[in-house]
């Protein structure tokens, strides 16, 4: 049997990951490719129950230290439970979010060092990699503006933060994607999540083409 893909998208809040996932999991059963459409932190029970630990902090929260091992903790549980099966019996798999967000989040945001976090993938989750990451970039005024719309006052405990801390994490997937072309295609959001969604079709052509 034919080994599945790995699709991962991936970008700061607002950036409209979720749609774009949801866009290509539809465009892809409609060509009749078996899909497991996912998200970090989640995907399996014990996932989700990580994600309303750390949205939804108990307490003061967590430092980066430890919010990283909860997300180490929820994507270990997730691949093994969810991405690995689904990828060996040939389903394509589109997570929205996987290991780069934390190199970005708890990484550039957090300051702990790349090397660290791709440590505790390595461990958690045999250093598995997507085929391909569709990092989407917004600019921080149209991502404020849609995340008002979105959410209103009740952003995360992530979301939440200040404009300094997300301005962190999207350098650091800029650096991430730069000094990692071949996995990686970068797409501007476009103004309509139909736009979007062509320019996410273009990038995937050559996974598709290998598919059929």
């Amino acid at each position: 049997m034919t080994r599945g893909r790995f699709i991962a998208f991936e970008g700061g809040e607002g950036a409209g990951k979720s749609t774009q996932a949801r866009l290509l999991a539809e465009h892809l059963r409609s060509l009749g490719i078996e899909v497991l459409l996912t998200r970090e932190p989640g995907g399996t029970p014990g996932g989700e129950a990580i994600r309303g630990l750390l949205l939804d902090p108990p307490g003061e929260g967590w430092g980066p230290a430890a919010e990283a091992l909860l997300f180490a903790a929820a994507r270990a549980d997730h691949v093994a439970r969810a991405i690995r099966p689904a990828l060996d019996a040939g389903r394509w798999v589109i997570s929205d979010r996987y290991v780069d967000s934390s190199r970005a989040y708890q990484g550039g945001g957090g300051g702990l060092s790349d090397a660290d976090v791709l440590a505790l993938h390595a461990v958690g989750s045999d250093g598995l990699l997507p085929d391909l990451t569709v990092l989407i970039e917004v600019a921080p005024e149209e991502a404020a503006a849609r995340l008002a719309r979105r959410d209103g006052d009740a952003s995360d405990a992530i979301g939440g933060r200040d404009a300094a801390y997300h301005a962190e994490v999207a350098a650091a997937f800029a650096r991430i994607a730069e000094t990692e072309p071949g996995r990686f295609a970068r797409i501007t959001s476009a103004a309509t999540a139909e736009e979007t969604h062509a320019q996410v079709m273009a990038s995937l052509a050559p996974l598709l083409a290998g598919a059929r």
